[in-house]
């Protein structure tokens, strides 16, 4: 039987280079994330997804690659990185890396190798253009930064397609060495320990836009083929897609015989879901993701799953929502102008958009409790600041607050940092750090802690069927999970007014607390149908006829 660990895992997202600086050089480095997984373990979490770790000029933090096969030197070597995988391991920590093949640095050998000779082995491995394409700001991803999609070389004498930023080539996946060397590029992080891969940009990698032919292939085969790769290689890795796509593609890219083709990704960033819970938020009402809820695909394979998430390292998008509706998540989380990012989301962090504690654990709770794989960005566990003064995205990517002293105990150095710790105001290392809130009662980090730990208590939510209760009020969103003969019910309540509700679940006897909050005085048992008030931004997670205390 296949081992799908992953239904039940909780995913830990972080990048390398500002998790936890160990040599002082003012950059994260793999010698501090392996003295610091202490903390990781703590927390519940059984998955570590890194953030590209490979050599690069660092324009687009770490997503231009000049060395699939390598280490950034800034954050270490191969026997550093080695040395943390085992380290991982001993603690029971799967590692999920990304894998980002969609383009490389036009620095990357490849590629000048490509550009220098039109005989070159590698010429054929992007994408050209011997003439000014018609249009070169069609699909242009970051608007306001980006310019074009096509860039002319003068050494190549033509024009390249870059689906990113003029600095990131893209690959030609009509090429069948090109789909080699991701295979190869997979097998080798196999080899040293790796349990998964985050696919970057996934549907920029399976198109064949701007070649003069289109090849009599279809470019979904080649997620078949990293699929059967991975299965051959290392039964139980996965791959993960981020892929913010709408819900009618969903099942293209899981693949799987109920869907009708070959199996394909494991998990898929809910991104539709991700957007409405924020229109959730702004609204105070739990009506847009019971919405979101009931537009996934029916009939999934066994093996698909969505990934959940909060915030990641990007901005977050709000592409999926009406004009009028991200206005409303604009209004209420980002309305500085300086706050939004490619006229379609945010540069913020989840705590300085929520600002406030019990907000931020129902936030925390609804990630554990929506059906799928739930996916943490590092610092959200205890309400990191975010530092608007950084270019685009590096917003919400500032160093770990881990305690109130020389640089929030991210660097013990003096030298220059690769971006400053978030020190001002009540989200800045000063009150908000690790050391603060470890074993404090009633403090975020401790909340979640107990969070994780209950959602891993709960497989009914990772592995079963969730049905959304009904004739609750629209602030009040209520789910039920099942599987196998078992049921969990959690409650969420968007707005910050108290309010009652009476759930009605058919064939239950009694309710048995699992964990409430904010204010933790969740009845120890309870009819069913019985009346259960929630406080402001309350929720409360119960089993379904557990065992009576």
């Amino acid at each position: 039987m296949l081992d799908l660990w992953y239904k039940n895992a909780v995913i830990y997202c972080l990048d390398v280079e500002t998790f936890m600086d160990a040599n002082g050089d003012g950059v994260g480095d793999f010698s501090g994330l392996t003295d610091r997984l202490d903390h990781i373990e703590g927390l519940g979490a059984t998955a570590i997804w890194l953030n590209p770790f490979y050599p690069t000029p660092n324009r687009d933090n770490g997503y231009d690659i000049t060395d699939f096969y390598g280490i950034d030197p800034r954050l270490g070597n191969a026997g550093d990185f080695v040395s943390f995988a085992r380290a991982a391991s001993d603690r029971g920590l799967k590692l999920i890396i990304d894998l980002v093949v969609n383009h490389c640095s036009v620095d990357h050998p490849w590629f000048q190798s490509a550009r220098s000779d039109p005989d070159s082995p590698y010429r054929d491995w992007f994408v050209w253009s011997k003439e000014k394409p018609a249009d070169i700001t069609e699909g242009i991803i970051f608007p306001g930064v980006q310019e074009a999609v096509w860039t002319y070389d003068e050494k190549a004498g033509a024009w390249y397609m870059h689906r990113f930023y003029a600095h990131q080539a893209d690959f030609n996946i009509a090429n069948p060495a090109v789909r080699a060397e991701i295979l190869k590029i997979m097998g080798y992080w196999l080899e040293l320990g790796v349990w998964g891969f985050r696919i970057d940009a996934v549907p920029f990698l399976i198109e064949y836009k701007g070649l003069d032919e289109e090849p009599d292939r279809d470019p979904m085969l080649l997620l078949s083929e990293m699929r059967d790769f991975l299965s051959w290689r290392r039964a139980g890795a996965i791959m993960l897609a981020e892929a913010n796509i709408e819900r009618e593609k969903a099942p293209e890219y899981f693949g799987g015989r109920e869907f009708g083709a070959d199996e394909r990704m494991h998990l898929i960033l809910d991104f539709p879901l991700n957007q409405a819970m924020w229109l959730g938020f702004a609204r105070g009402a739990a009506t847009p993701v019971i919405a979101a809820l009931g537009s996934r695909p029916e009939g999934a394979p066994l093996q698909a799953q969505w990934a959940t998430f909060l915030r990641n390292h990007d901005e977050l998008s709000l592409d999926k929502l009406s004009d009028s509706e991200r206005q409303e998540v604009f209004d209420a989380f980002g309305p500085d102008p300086d706050m939004q990012l490619y006229d379609r989301g945010l540069r913020r962090r989840l705590a300085p958009m929520l600002d406030d504690t019990d907000r931020l654990a129902l936030a925390q709770s609804l990630l554990f409790a929506l059906p799928g794989t739930p996916v943490m960005w590092y610092g959200d566990e205890i309400g990191q600041g975010e530092d608007l003064s950084q270019n685009e995205r590096d917003a919400v990517r500032s160093p770990m607050q881990w305690a109130d002293e020389h640089r929030g105990g991210f660097s013990r150095g003096t030298g220059d940092l690769l971006r400053p710790v978030v020190e001002d105001g009540p989200w800045g290392f000063h009150e908000t750090n690790v050391a603060a809130q470890r074993g404090r009662p009633g403090s975020l980090l401790t909340r979640v802690q107990q969070l994780v730990r209950c959602r891993r208590a709960c497989p009914e939510i990772g592995w079963g069927d969730t049905e959304v209760v009904e004739e609750l009020p629209e602030q009040v969103l209520g789910l039920v999970s099942a599987w196998r003969g078992t049921r969990v019910l959690t409650l969420h309540n968007f707005s910050a007014e108290p309010v009652r509700c009476a759930p009605k679940i058919a064939d239950a006897h009694h309710l048995v607390a699992l964990l409430g909050g904010p204010d933790e005085a969740a009845p120890g048992q309870l009819d069913p149908g019985g009346e259960i008030e929630l406080q402001g931004y309350g929720y409360r997670w119960y089993r379904i006829d557990g065992e009576r205390a």
